[in-house]
């Protein structure tokens, strides 16, 4: 691959802070331009793509396995709360904002949608893209919710689940 400093570059901007280093697993890919910063766990075969920022200066953020973090993502805590918590084989469309909430396993969350403090989105549901999930608010397992304030819509079919787990 080249020098050191290309080899830090294909890892993105990868920061202690606060007396925490990111860990961050071996076959994880950080795209340049993204940044993990403070008390971050990423689990095997996930992945942040470029202008991402998973920032855990207060609290942690943990980051279960194959989880896809798309571009301009931002995964934030609150600094008098909890962290933020993403289960396995989730994908966080593009300029999704997180905020301090948990996200299950097998979820997929919408471009430009925004999950707030303490919201629970539980296994295999659906966030529908421009959706805002409000602070507290828990996203029912295998249903999709959509609107601002995100609210159910139906349940997740057949075809979508089996998208979010291919």
């Amino acid at each position: 691959m080249g020098s050191d400093s290309e080899k830090s570059v294909a890892k993105g901007l990868i920061l202690p802070y606060g007396g925490h280093s990111p860990e961050i697993a071996g076959d994880v890919y950080v795209a340049p331009g993204a940044a993990v910063i403070g008390d971050v766990v990423i689990g095997p075969g996930s992945s942040v793509w470029f202008n991402a920022v998973v920032r855990g200066d207060f609290n942690e953020v943990r980051i279960g396995s194959r989880s896809n973090i798309q571009d301009g993502t931002v995964i934030h805590v609150a600094s008098y709360g909890s962290g933020s918590y993403i289960g396995d084989d989730v994908t966080i469309g593009h300029n999704a904002v997180i905020h301090a909430c948990t996200i299950g396993s097998r979820c997929l969350i919408g471009m430009n949608s925004t999950i707030l403090d303490g919201a629970v989105v539980e296994d295999g549901a659906l966030v529908a893209a421009g959706a805002l999930v409000a602070p507290g608010k828990t996203v029912t397992a295998g249903e999709l919710w959509a609107g601002n304030p995100a609210k159910s819509i139906r349940p997740v079919s057949d075809a979508e689940t089996e998208f979010i787990q291919d």
